[in-house]
């Protein structure tokens, strides 16, 4: 895979031979990436199938595999920064790491010191069930009745989006995806509504328990990578780069890889 990844990445490698020969203050990120010989990547380690710890303590992932392709492809050691979720952002702000990637939404809202690269997925608000009438839902409008319950996480932003776009179905809310999953499982959930990894992670866990989910999310929610807004050149880098690995497929076989393949669950403790 990596191979595949250097060779797609050829025009990336390039920019960067440019760019390290002309480094200069106005490059700040690439200057200290170039000196160190170290990308610095900020996750959370706790966000399956994107980023989490293996039985082993290793970290697997999709977003753990753009990583370390990235630094394959560019000849850089790569070191993964495992901060809590509301964390990693602001390590980027105070330059603890030089990128995030750790399912972050792209949207208007960030803080202006950051810019984003991508999208590499497209994620949403999403549903997981075992009834085959939900399951076939296109828009909120099909299931905002009142016949209907959906589990979500205490406090989430699944639980706000229940609250504001199917206002007269029933919420319940729990503290984990394991206890929502169940909840589905037995009848006393109608759905659960969370983000697409998490709904895929259900079904990849429960092979044997009917569910699935929508075909399309309920919303649109495209995920990059985070960067400094201080150094456009480093963000061009990287976006070259992802772009690269797009158009070669590489991207779309990790994708598949980690969102229809079930056999990385086995490493999971």
């Amino acid at each position: 895979m990596f191979t595949r990844i250097r060779l797609a990445a050829f025009a990336a490698l390039t920019a960067l031979t440019l760019l390290v020969s002309s480094a200069s203050n106005a490059q700040p990120v690439l200057n200290r990436v170039v000196k160190s010989g170290t990308l610095r990547v900020g996750m959370s380690a706790n966000q399956p199938p994107l980023n989490v710890k293996s039985k082993g303590g290793q970290m697997i992932g999709l977003e753990v595999d753009l990583a370390k392709g990235l630094g394959y492809a560019l000849g850089l050691e790569v070191e993964l920064v495992h901060k809590p979720l509301g964390h990693v952002l602001p390590a980027l702000q105070n330059g603890q790491v030089h990128m995030v990637m750790s399912g972050v939404d792209i949207t208007a809202e960030r803080p202006k010191d950051f810019l984003f690269v991508g999208p590499y997925l497209l994620s949403g608000k999403s549903l997981v069930t075992a009834s085959k009438s939900l399951a076939s839902a296109e828009t909120v409008e099909d299931i905002n009745t009142p016949d209907v319950s959906f589990v979500t996480l205490e406090n989430s932003t699944s639980a706000a989006f229940v609250k504001k776009n199917v206002p007269k179905a029933k919420l319940v809310t729990v503290d984990t995806y394991e206890e929502a999953v169940a909840k589905v499982i037995d009848g006393s959930a109608s759905a659960m509504i969370a983000d697409l990894p998490a709904c895929i992670l259900a079904i990849l866990k429960n092979p044997d328990a009917g569910l699935v989910t929508l075909e399309e999310p309920l919303s649109v929610e495209p995920m990059g990578i985070a960067v400094s807004a201080k150094d456009p050149r480093f963000h061009n880098l990287i976006d070259n780069y992802i772009d690269a690995i797009e158009a070669t497929g590489i991207l779309s076989a990790l994708r598949q890889k980690w969102f229809e393949d079930p056999a990385w669950l086995e490493e999971l403790p």
